[in-house]
């Protein structure tokens, strides 16, 4: 079989699901990733055969991507500010908008002095969590989520890298958290369930099929249920002058606001995404 004929067939059988430029970039990528091919190789090499072993594979890997299963999970990894974290159905996918996240918190990391404590709660697939213990060794991180699975893929996403995370259960919808001992935080971050349960009516079988449910949505008569608790839990825990950053609903974002300036944080202030979206909420304590 020609690597352009593959192409071109499996880009027209995406096309179903996907708009054509994004049906091509996911085939594009299964192709390097399996292949090991560059995203012209079909082009400056009409004649490139895919190697007869390979076959099965891929044709594996395209059922799976015709029956909505994300290209990440089909591959095992997400991209997420130049790392590879390992994903699949026990965890949400990284976003590059939530990238924005880690780098507002790392541009305030950098400011510190010392031995900075963070905390990284609803962490998921510990991308947050990870890319701030990595970046910066230094820093005690510790990482909460309500799912043991999740908890299980986010401990062994880097064992042997030169950051360290401590994991551990705990919802954040409770009054308290088991945390450990050694003080207050000097920054929280979040992406916590946002997208209320009327939205799922616009949004991609990919994502409602299999993303985990638990990590995304929340109910219409209470879209702001974590953003309460995170800020309770903010209050008592970070120390003066210290950052929390959440990542939020644009539709609430207003809301989101006054969630923290009731709890009397200080300096209450939207960043926008790269789209120009309201999309995080940052806040500082007294």
């Amino acid at each position: 079989m020609l690597l352009k004929d593959f192409i071109r067939d499996a880009v027209k059988a995406l096309e179903p699901l996907y708009p054509e430029p994004e049906a091509r970039s996911i085939v594009l990528w299964l192709c390097n990733e399996r292949l090991g091919v560059k995203s012209y190789t079909h082009i400056t090499e009409p004649s490139f055969e895919v190697p007869s072993g390979a076959v099965g594979g891929l044709d594996a890997d395209m059922a799976r991507l015709q029956a909505g299963e994300p290209v990440q999970y089909v591959l095992g990894f997400a991209e997420f500010r130049g790392r590879r974290f390992r994903v699949d159905r026990r965890v949400l996918i990284p976003r590059p908008e939530t990238e924005m996240l880690v780098e507002e918190a790392s541009s305030f990391l950098g400011s510190l002095t010392g031995k900075p404590r963070v905390l990284d709660l609803c962490t998921g697939s510990g991308c947050i969590a990870w890319s701030l213990a990595l970046d910066f060794p230094g820093a005690e991180v510790y990482a909460a989520d309500i799912s043991e699975e999740a908890l299980t893929l986010a401990r062994g996403q880097f064992p042997d890298g030169a950051g360290h995370v401590s994991f551990f259960h705990a919802d954040v919808l409770e009054d308290e958290l088991p945390l450990p001992e050694g003080g207050r935080f000097d920054l929280i971050v979040s992406n916590p369930p946002y997208i209320t349960e009327s939205e799922k009516a616009a949004m991609r079988p990919n994502v409602l099929d299999y993303e985990p449910g638990l990590a995304l949505f929340v109910p219409d008569d209470d879209p702001l249920v974590f953003y309460r608790a995170i800020a309770r839990h903010a209050g008592k825990l970070l120390s003066s002058g210290a950052l929390g950053i959440v990542e939020i609903n644009e539709q609430f974002d207003q809301k989101t606001m006054a969630v923290f300036q009731n709890e009397r944080f200080q300096k209450v202030q939207l960043v926008h995404d790269y789209a120009g979206k309201p999309r995080f909420v940052k806040f500082f304590a007294k």
